[in-house]
């Protein structure tokens, strides 16, 4: 616990700046395609896929307001970039775990909590039926992947690439600082 604290007391510097931009550019990465597969490629996302992404959203504007800080001439105490950094590696867990249990819906070791919809029913393309038809809409089962790349679903890589994030930001926050020039 000595050391925890003593990593977080320490200046954070250029070290923690690249970790934080890293992950930050990570995680816009990790959403933005999601919404990419989901606004362009058609895919529908479940109740569990978009829980998955909160997360993101939650951690994606406090690592960027670290960023400016960081590399703006108003440089905040070291605790506070590497609190940022803390947040962002939780919010990273948080999603991975959502994965791992979002993956073990799909492959039925899990049952699929009551949020999830039994299937997508198609909406009504004409304007004056379109708020009755959105509001019989069921979202897609979470028991149903809407497709694997790989073996693994959406859900699966999200495990992968917010584990890594993880990880980065779990090193970023408690590494050494140093300042450049």
């Amino acid at each position: 616990m000595n050391q925890f604290k003593n990593a977080m007391l320490q200046e954070a510097g250029t070290y923690q700046t690249v970790g934080m931009v890293v992950v930050l550019a990570g995680m816009i990465v990790v959403v933005g395609s999601a919404l990419g597969f989901e606004h362009l490629g058609g895919y529908a996302p479940c109740a569990l896929c978009l829980e998955q992404r909160n997360p993101y959203y939650w951690g994606i504007p406090l690592l960027a307001i670290g960023v400016l800080s960081s590399i703006g001439g108003g440089r905040w105490p070291g605790y506070v970039i590497r609190g940022l950094l803390l947040i962002g590696f939780f919010c990273m867990l948080a999603t991975a775990a959502l994965g791992v249990y979002h993956s073990g819906v799909e492959w039925g070791y899990f049952d699929a909590p009551l949020s999830c919809g039994a299937g997508l029913s198609a909406t009504s393309s004409d304007a004056g039926n379109l708020l009755e038809s959105l509001a019989t809409a069921k979202p897609p089962s979470c028991a149903d992947a809407a497709g694997r790349f790989l073996g693994l679903s959406f859900a699966g890589w999200n495990v992968f690439a917010a584990a890594a994030l993880a990880l980065i930001a779990l090193r970023s926050a408690l590494g050494k600082g140093s300042r450049a020039g």
